[in-house]
Parts: structure tokens; sequence; C-alpha cells
């Protein structure tokens, strides 16, 4: 499949399609980080963006950018729980009908999130391969729109615009840290980042245990690795990177490390005691980087957070016990 790499005309149409609708989150300044690295830290809090997450500026971008028609017959999409809310709440803002499917092992707050916001929603196997191809199904037998969670210079756009912000907000910035599921947040970001501010670093992290695009950068293509239904980072437990993300970051990514899920509850705790943050364990991959050492920082530096989907007894069962990193 040919792939065209977004622009930054790509990347400001998405934004003036988001602007007064998405929220500008803002960069913060991570004292605790700062003080232990010797380096300016900051966090890109996405859980402060409607629907909790990053996923609202792709799904909003994409449903803004179809036909009135298309629209009217209603959308679909499958999604581990983050990107089928933002559909849902993207097509609650057009008053168009959503339908998402989602894993058997969803997280109630995602599960509950998409309800809320009114969309239909099924729930089908632990991987991508298995929802999407249940939600193709209902589109080909309703003749619904599919929203495409990452796989798409549309959605790449919208959520590129954070990389974007982060540009505009800190052009001196050295290190930009971003989490890596199925490649839309990271390609889009590497992106935006590159584009406006060239000598920045972009690293991607992904959990040790769903490393998809490592695999796939060793392999030269995209690969499909096995399924991790039990991995705590459930919004990046995608099997194959897409293709025209894999593009995207083999042309702007510096490079990619992992995260044992181990490190996952330090840095959620991390993020709620001292920046009064509520992270998902996908949200604090990015923190765990930076607290494990795998990334060597000597210049302003950026975490971004991508969501904070988590309902309260998740929270506590991760962290009730945890104990701060000194």
């Amino acid at each position: 499949m040919a792939s065209s790499l977004v622009t930054l005309d790509d990347l400001r149409a998405a934004q003036r399609i988001l602007k007064g609708v998405a929220v500008r989150t803002p960069l913060l300044g991570f004292d605790a980080l700062t003080d232990r690295l010797g380096a300016p830290v900051y966090v890109k809090p996405e859980m402060l963006q409607r629907g909790g997450a990053f996923k609202f500026r792709g799904a909003y971008t994409y449903l803004a950018k179809l036909s009135p028609e298309a629209r009217a017959k209603g959308v679909i999409t499958a999604s581990s729980g983050n990107h089928g809310q933002a559909v849902a709440l993207a097509a609650k803002l057009f008053g168009v009908r959503a339908t998402i499917v989602m894993p058997t092992t969803v997280p109630r707050a995602k599960k509950d999130g998409a309800v809320r916001l009114g969309a239909r929603c099924f729930y089908e196997g632990v991987t991508t391969a298995e929802r999407m191809a249940k939600a193709a199904a209902i589109q080909q037998e309703e003749g619904l729109t599919m929203v495409p969670p990452f796989d798409d210079e549309t959605i790449i756009a919208g959520q590129g615009t954070l990389g974007v912000e982060i540009a505009e907000d800190l052009p001196e910035v050295h290190t930009v840290l971003v989490s890596i599921g199925g490649g839309g947040l990271s390609s889009g970001v590497a992106a935006a980042v590159k584009l406006l501010a060239p000598k920045a670093r972009v690293i991607g992290v992904e959990p040790a245990g769903s490393p998809k695009y490592s695999k796939a950068r060793a392999a030269k293509e995209p690969v499909t690795i096995p399924a991790n239904p039990s991995g705590l980072a459930d919004g990046l437990l995608a099997v194959r990177i897409g293709t025209r993300n894999f593009a995207h970051l083999e042309q702007y990514l510096d490079d990619v490390i992992t995260v044992e899920d181990g490190g996952l509850p330090c840095a959620m705790q991390l993020l709620l005691d001292r920046m009064k943050l509520v992270a998902e364990p996908s949200g604090a991959i990015t923190v765990a980087a930076l607290l494990e050492g795998k990334v060597q920082v000597s210049g302003p530096t950026v975490c971004v957070l991508s969501g904070g989907n988590i309902e309260w007894d998740g929270l506590r069962a991760l962290i009730g016990d945890g104990g701060m990193p000194a």
C-alpha cells in the first residue's frame, strides 16, 4: 500500500478544524523529574482532552471531513477503548449515530464512557484483528462509514496537532517522548515536531510485551506480533503497526524503547502525587521511561501523557499499595 506523509499544511488544516472544539492542553513543568534528571521536563496532559485522551483530535477531524451524506448513515469503529469514546463523542457533537466494537477485556471506564455518549457497543475478542473483523461485518451489513483507529492520513494529522502545540509552546524542545500503539499518535507527533523543530529528538515508547514497532523496525516492514491481552497498557496493545504509521515513524522517529509493565504503577503514582494528574497505564509509559533511565536527557524534554481513562477501582488496584520512587 502506497503511503503519503502528512504535510505541515495537513497539520495546520486539522488544527483549524479543532480550534474551539478540542482542548489545547498545556505544557506543565514536572519539577519532580526536572530535579531528578537535571534538565527541564514537561508533560503534555491529554487526560485533560475531551473524552479523556488524545484520540478526540483524530476522531473529530475525520468526522468533520466526511460528507453530510456519509455522516447521516452513521459511523463505526473498532477500538480498545479510547478511540471508541472519541468517535462516540465526535459523533454526538455532529448528531451522528455511532457504533463501537471493543474487546471483551475493555476496562469499565472506557466501556461506560462510550455508552454514556450514546454509542451502540459490541464486544468481540481481545485483538485488533478480531474487533476489526466484527466492525467490518457490521459496516458492510448496515452501510456505515468506518473511522480508522490509526492507519489513515486524516487521523494522523488530527493526532499530530498535539505535536504542533508542543513545537509552538516550547520552540527550544530537545526531546519528545511519545507512546506507540497502532501508531496514530506517535506518527502524527513525530511528523509535527520534526517539521516544526527539526533539531528535536522524538523517541517512541512501547510496552515490552507488545513491541510491534520495534519488531517492524528490525524487519523494515510492519509485522504481526502475538497478542498480549494481559498487558497493563491496554491502549498500546495493537499487534501490528499501521502501514501509513510505519512510513511516518521510519521518516521521523529517532529511536524506540520499551518499558516493562512493572514500571507503570510508579509512574502513575508519581503523576498523581506530584502533578495531581490521573494517567492510565498507557498514558504514564513515557514518564516510566524517564524514571527507569531508558532515555538520557540534556535539554527541555516533553512526556506526552496520552490519556487518563481509568476507573477508581483500577487505579486503586494498581497504585493503592505501590511505593513512591525515592
